[in-house]
């Protein structure tokens, strides 16, 4: 495989608390498989696991929001450890590139502000939020039980 075309993207934010553990996870190949997991225990629910192919255009518009963050010069060695709130992780594989974030739960851009890097925190936390919309989009036009 030519490195320039390597390609995978995977998220997971989750926490150990009262109802198990509960975490959200989704990954693209690039190939296009987009893999969605959802889980709780709250009110006995169990997990929701999705599968879809995407096609090209949806890759290419992730690749470009991920090269638009600025998240591929980014450290997170100033950021906080993952904790009894939570962690999260972000994996990308891009061409040459191979970066891995762990830090912990980011309630909201607040959250940011007191990291020893806040720059690069916030860029890390609007970066999550874009994957996460076009992900959630893509499920929801995908699975949708009533067309419009």
């Amino acid at each position: 495989m030519d490195e320039e075309d390597r390609f995978y993207v995977r998220y997971y934010i989750g926490h150990k608390g009262k109802f198990g553990h509960e975490f959200l996870e989704f990954e693209v190949k690039k190939d296009g498989l987009l893999r969605y997991a959802n889980h709780t225990n709250y009110k006995s629910e169990k997990i929701i696991k999705k599968e879809v192919y995407c096609n090209k255009i949806v890759l290419e518009e992730l690749k470009k929001i991920i090269d638009s963050s600025k998240v591929l010069n980014a450290d997170d060695d100033k950021w906080p450890e993952p904790d009894k709130v939570g962690r999260q992780e972000l994996e990308i594989v891009s061409g040459n590139e191979h970066i891995s974030f762990v830090t912990t739960k980011i309630g909201s851009l607040l959250d940011t502000k007191d990291s020893q890097d806040p720059e690069g925190m916030a860029n890390f936390y609007y970066l999550v939020q874009d994957l996460k919309a076009l992900v959630f989009a893509v499920m929801d036009m995908h699975f949708k039980i009533k067309p419009i």
